[in-house]
């Protein structure tokens, strides 16, 4: 997890306003979304398009976790 500490927010978030949106009307990810939600997504292109513009989000959303959480030591039991 180190790799994306390591990453700085703000690379985060222009990958997500790049390749994550892309292309922006509608945005792409989205039109992935609603088919693997709707069972659609059957094609191997389609699957590594939602790959490839869902992973800046799902990178983001580890980011933020991972930075609100800080350096917090874990409950032992």
């Amino acid at each position: 997890m180190s790799v994306i500490d390591d990453i700085p927010l703000l690379t985060v978030l222009i990958f997500c306003a790049t390749i994550g949106l892309a292309p922006f009307t509608p945005p792409h990810v989205w039109e992935k979304l609603v088919m693997l939600f709707s069972g659609t997504l059957v094609r191997p292109i389609d699957m590594f398009d939602l790959l490839m513009h869902g992973t800046p989000w799902v990178v983001l959303v580890v980011k933020l976790v991972r930075m609100r959480g800080g350096d917090q030591p874990g409950e032992e039991g």
